[in-house]
């Protein structure tokens, strides 16, 4: 399992379709994720530090977690199978929970816990961009340019790759 950092989510065009894009802390790989839009939306703002009103599910999520006292420990991207991504939840106490990556990775964004990537899975769908050049300065300039240079069909799956 390699650590990852959520680089952000985009819609990508023409499919209108979610992403997340996720990277490699000590490496040059990047992993999209087709994922919801509604889920798109969580990841988002758990990374701009906004919280609603009342919870929304993630959040809800969280609380529970909370009010248990269960301590999640890790997100596992374990298995890319037929163009769907496979996660876990993993606790404390070694409980596994399946999930969908993208609500795993929202839950993750809000209780600040590691995400991991299975080295298969990486080896099988992360994509490599180009050098960085002096005009680009952030990720998610890099995240925008990558977007507009793929399709869903260049990982053999397409707007149902989580289900």
């Amino acid at each position: 399992m390699k650590p990852v950092e959520v680089v952000g989510v985009r819609v990508e065009m023409p499919s209108s379709q979610p992403i997340v894009l996720l990277r490699e802390v000590d490496g040059e790989r990047f992993l999209p994720i087709w994922i919801g839009a509604v889920e798109a939306t969580a990841i988002a703002q758990a990374q701009q530090g906004l919280s609603p009103d009342r919870p929304l599910t993630h959040e809800l999520m969280r609380n529970i977690l909370t009010a248990h006292n269960r301590e999640l420990t890790a997100v596992n991207i374990v298995s890319l199978e037929d163009g769907v991504f496979f996660a876990d939840l993993v606790f404390l106490d070694g409980v596994e929970v399946s999930a969908r990556p993208s609500d795993a990775i929202a839950l993750a964004l809000r209780t600040g816990t590691p995400v991991f990537v299975a080295d298969d899975v990486l080896d099988e769908a992360a994509i490599e961009l180009p050098e960085e050049s002096p005009d680009e300065n952030t990720e998610v300039e890099k995240f925008r340019e990558f977007l507009d240079q793929i399709s869903p069909e260049d990982f053999g799956s397409g707007p149902a790759a989580e289900q």
